[in-house]
């Protein structure tokens, strides 16, 4: 084929694309790399998916009614206060279209999650980066005194796991000038959210997905909760038709099979905790998830940790077709691992890769 520079906008072409986790060719691996939920949908989807590939041939509900008004409902909020995307990627691609720009900055806490960046520069808006630092403290003072019209932070957080309590979101909420969106894609699996502080802070926005907690990665779901003044400017800009009858349905039957859900979420929980148990005995520093992924720091028998450290484990699991996450770009990410929470004898099989490895 003959060499093609495109026309692309300058921007665009120098722009380093969203980098997902490896998806694995073959079988017998242990994916723990995405944050997946190791347990199927409720059976109530399947069922609502498939009567719903009966009408096909006709294009999906354009606003999701049906599906706002159930998150409505779910949440104690008005069906104008919601909106539903392909994913809860969509919903922040849509707060960028709406809320950023050349002159409007776009503003996250760092580490977070790494499609903000993109976004924003595909927009062309300037990015501001606010540490959290070691600990992982909510810096309240810094983010509202930053100058970006939009800020995102991840609660929990993800890659770190950690959860921030609501008194101190509301805080924030109180105190930055812009829009500020709280990001709960784990929020399931934490032991409060923001959905209250909905009612006194109209500049508060939170986004949801259904791909963690409600194991539904494969159809992409998610939404928005905010006033309904944001609502409607999303809507403005929003795909027609960006959420498809199968999803749709899907979605609805999740949200109104609540106690499966629950259940489902509560064993992961029991999972979680017995895998960070595993963790202390081997004596690694972690920290403490509200999330459905634990963060750790893997510690030679030696007692050396770091980078290398942590690649040379990632590399071992690679090994024993296990898949964890490393973000090595980072000084606050490099020495640590992000491991997704399976079943009870995922978490074994990567417990005992450890103390193969630690032995090594």
């Amino acid at each position: 084929m003959p060499e093609f520079v495109p026309p692309a906008i300058p921007r665009v072409a120098a722009l380093h694309a969203y980098t997902p986790g490896l998806q694995p060719q073959g079988g017998g691996w242990i994916k723990l790399n995405t944050n997946e939920s190791p347990y199927p949908a409720s059976p109530r989807v399947a069922r609502a998916v498939a009567e719903a590939a009966e009408g096909l041939r006709k294009y999906p509900h354009p606003g999701s009614q049906g599906l706002r008004a159930a998150l409505a409902s779910r949440h104690g909020l008005d069906a104008s206060q919601v909106i539903a995307g392909n994913g809860s990627d969509d919903i922040l691609n849509l707060l960028i279209r709406a809320f950023a720009g050349p002159e409007h900055a776009v503003g996250m806490t760092v580490p977070s999650y790494s499609l903000y960046p993109v976004l924003a520069a595909i927009q062309g808006a300037a990015l501001v980066e606010v540490p959290l630092g070691e600990h992982f403290a909510l810096p309240v003072e810094a983010i509202a005194a930053c100058g970006a019209n939009l800020f995102f932070l991840t609660s929990p957080n993800a890659p770190a796991g950690t959860a921030f309590a609501t008194a101190e979101i509301a805080r924030l909420a109180g105190s930055f000038p812009g829009l500020l969106v709280v990001d709960e894609a784990y929020a399931d699996f934490a032991p409060e959210d923001a959905v209250p502080l909905l009612a006194r802070f109209p500049r508060l926005v939170i986004t949801r997905t259904f791909s963690k907690s409600h194991a539904l990665a494969g159809l992409r779901v998610g939404y928005g909760l905010a006033h309904p003044a944001v609502i409607g400017l999303l809507d403005r800009v929003r795909d027609s038709y960006n959420v498809n009858s199968l999803s749709q349905a899907g979605a609805i039957a999740a949200v109104e099979d609540a106690p499966y859900y629950a259940d489902l979420i509560a064993r992961i929980k029991r999972t979680r905790a017995g895998f960070e148990s595993g963790l202390r005995s081997l004596g690694w520093f972690f920290h403490l998830s509200a999330t459905n992924f634990v963060f750790v720091r893997p510690r030679r028998a030696d007692g050396s940790e770091g980078p290398p450290v942590a690649r040379s484990l990632y590399d071992h699991f690679v090994s024993r077709k296990i898949l964890v996450r490393h973000f090595p770009s980072r000084p606050e990410t490099a020495a640590f691992l992000r491991i997704s929470i399976g079943t009870d004898a995922d978490m074994e099989a990567v417990l005992q890769a450890c103390r193969e490895w630690k032995g090594a």
